[in-house]
């Protein structure tokens, strides 16, 4: 069990749950953040409210004393009017006759040395203290207004209660209750709606992620009806245009590659078979002749026959040994720097040309480098050379050039060539042309798909070119760093 499923295991399996999940934790962090920033809005503007009502008031309670009129208690907010040398209160009201100010004043006196801005309330033990809205024993921001009695007529400063030179201060208290109830309120409902929206987001997304996959879902079903022995059945690929599109049209392609390869591998595997089969059925069918009559057989013939059957059985079984390493697509292993022009002038000295006079020459101007194994290359010229020998007239000619990043080797028969239509299927495994069907001279039919395994395997490439005479084969490599330049 892979170490990190027990800490996934409270994960839900299914893409739709997962992505219902991942939406809703998203946007639960998108909500609580416009929740946090909603809340102290809020809270902000109705302070702010609180405030502008309060200097309302505290306006309100200044013009009516300085017209000598002794403000009502009814109010909304707060307020006490205090006076110097007065025990008791001018006037109160708006909650602050619970603190009995009519026997003394709450507020401090005024005095000279500047205003409060915020006035702790005494705690009143008579009255309940648990009750909403209670002010007893709390600190608040006030507002205040000063009055001198002597800028005033006598008789208003009668009406009001004062001495001529006393000294009236007016407090308005500013009271958090209402912007606190007016938060928690939009708290409540933000709280609620961010829970239905939660859930109605995850289901969203849950049935939304579930329609997008029906397709997916198809796309598996058809997928897993594919087998080795049939690899043709195709998905639906939809018109949308979406990524399902492109997925569908990418397995599509693969189980079209799949299936050509399974049907290129069931070629391969019967032409196989018959190329065997017929050396075989050669050398058992003389083997047999000769036992059935030996003492009519010509036993040194009948021995060059089997001979030569069980070189082209050893030929074709080291051709197919070859060519499955290198469908295995592994690697050169430890690649080296190999002098192309070298390796063609060797074996133009070396090959054999006894069957029919021929002429093999190479034509080179510099030392051609090139990355790879020596082995390969030589196995890849050799290819080339004996396909050319098959079907030269008189000569062959092998030409090595540097051409800028590229080593280009091309080998030039003055054979019958190769028709045009046929110029990518001499490359195909154990194809022959009508020209060369004869067993003896036609060779294994790998030989120039072996040689452009090669060519790919080196990271080059290995094309018929067309020509007026004969057929030209060229090789392109990409060319590497001679040992003086290195």
């Amino acid at each position: 069990m892979n170490a990190t499923e027990p800490r996934r295991r409270w994960l839900p399996r299914s893409v739709r749950a997962r992505t219902a999940l991942a939406v809703a934790a998203t946007a639960a962090v998108i909500l609580a953040g416009i929740g946090w920033w909603v809340h102290h809005d809020v809270y902000r503007q109705s302070t702010q409210v609180a405030r502008e009502q309060a200097l309302e008031q505290l306006w309100a309670l200044t013009d009516q004393l300085n017209e000598g009129v002794i403000p009502v208690r009814s109010s909304v907010v707060p307020y006490e009017v205090v006076a110097t040398g007065r025990r008791a209160a001018v006037a109160y009201g708006g909650g602050m006759a619970a603190f009995d100010p009519g026997t003394r004043h709450v507020m401090p006196a005024p005095t000279g040395e500047g205003t409060p801005n915020f006035v702790r309330l005494p705690v009143n033990r008579d009255y309940n203290p648990g009750i909403r809205g209670d002010v007893a024993g709390g600190t608040y921001e006030v507002f205040t207004a000063d009055i001198r009695a002597g800028e005033l007529s006598s008789d208003k400063v009668a009406a009001l209660g004062v001495a001529a030179d006393a000294k009236l201060r007016v407090y308005v208290v500013v009271l958090p209750h209402t912007a606190e109830e007016i938060a928690e309120t939009t708290d409540r409902l933000l709280l609620r709606a961010g829970l239905v929206s939660l859930v109605l987001i995850a289901a969203v997304a849950y049935f939304a992620v579930r329609i997008t996959l029906r397709p997916v879902e198809a796309i598996r079903v058809l997928t897993a009806s594919v087998t080795a022995n049939d690899p043709r059945e195709r998905v639906t690929v939809p018109a949308t245009g979406h990524e399902i599109t492109a997925l569908a049209t990418t397995i599509n392609t693969t189980l079209q590659r799949l299936d050509n390869a399974a049907a290129q591998q069931r070629r391969f595997v019967a032409d196989a078979a018959h190329e065997l089969r017929s050396p075989l059925t050669t050398l058992l069918a003389s083997l047999e002749v000769a036992l059935a009559y030996p003492e009519r057989t010509d036993w040194p013939a009948a021995a060059t026959t089997a001979a030569r059957q069980t070189r082209r059985l050893q030929a074709l079984a080291e051709d197919l040994l070859l060519l499955a390493r290198l469908d295995t697509r592994t690697p050169t292993a430890d690649p080296e720097t190999v002098d192309l022009t070298a390796l063609a002038s060797q074996l133009t000295e070396q090959y054999p040309l006894t069957e029919r006079p021929l002429t093999l020459t190479c034509d080179s101007t510099a030392p051609a480098h090139a990355q790879g194994n020596p082995d390969e290359y030589e196995r890849l010229l050799r290819n080339l050379i004996d396909n050319a020998a098959r079907h030269a007239a008189h000569r062959i000619q092998i030409t090595i050039r540097n051409e800028d990043a590229w080593v280009v080797l091309t080998v030039h028969d003055d054979g019958p060539g190769v028709p045009a239509e046929d110029a990518e299927r001499v490359f195909e495994r154990f194809v022959r042309l009508d020209d060369a069907r004869s067993r003896d001279h036609g060779g294994t039919g790998l030989g120039l798909a072996i040689a452009r395994d090669l060519a790919h395997r080196h990271r080059g490439t290995l094309t018929l070119t067309p020509r007026t005479l004969g057929a030209c084969f060229q090789l392109r490599l990409p060319r590497a760093a001679t040992p003086a330049e290195k």
